[in-house]
């Protein structure tokens, strides 16, 4: 597993994390970011993760609600919720991400760490991310 790969990883243990607890996602980010050399401490990529999809959440779940044809973004499960708020900010505000890499790291985790459809959901909607991304941007 590549360093990026498993900085992914690490963010969204973050965000799922915080969700689950119903703690501020900031205020987990920093407690990770003081302990460094714990096994709760993060890759600055992970960091950099954090506070991109903080910085453009609200932004990121409206795209995620108006494109996911069916669901709402509540009704997500938990992990493919996070799954999909990091490949969408890694798609449209991380240019040093191609956004193939971004969509494939995203369905691997998903294969990973969710259910049998999440996968197939996960590259659904971050491809149609993908394909408006010009649009989206503008």
């Amino acid at each position: 597993m590549g360093a990026r790969t498993k900085a992914r990883k690490r963010a969204l243990d973050v965000l799922f994390e915080a969700e689950q607890r119903d703690l501020d996602v900031a205020e987990l980010l920093a407690k990770r970011v003081v302990e460094p050399g714990t096994e709760a401490s993060l890759p600055q990529y992970a960091v950099d993760v954090v506070e991109g999809v903080l910085a453009h959440a609200e932004r990121i779940d409206e795209l995620l609600a108006t494109h996911a044809h069916g669901w709402t973004v509540a009704r997500m499960p938990a992990v493919d919720r996070a799954l999909l708020r990091i490949g969408t900010w890694e798609i449209l505000w991380n240019d040093d991400v191609p956004d193939a890499v971004a969509v494939d790291e995203a369905v691997s985790l998903a294969r990973e760490l969710s259910t049998d459809e999440s996968p197939a959901f996960v590259n659904g909607l971050l491809g149609r991310i993908v394909v408006l991304k010009p649009t989206l941007l503008a």
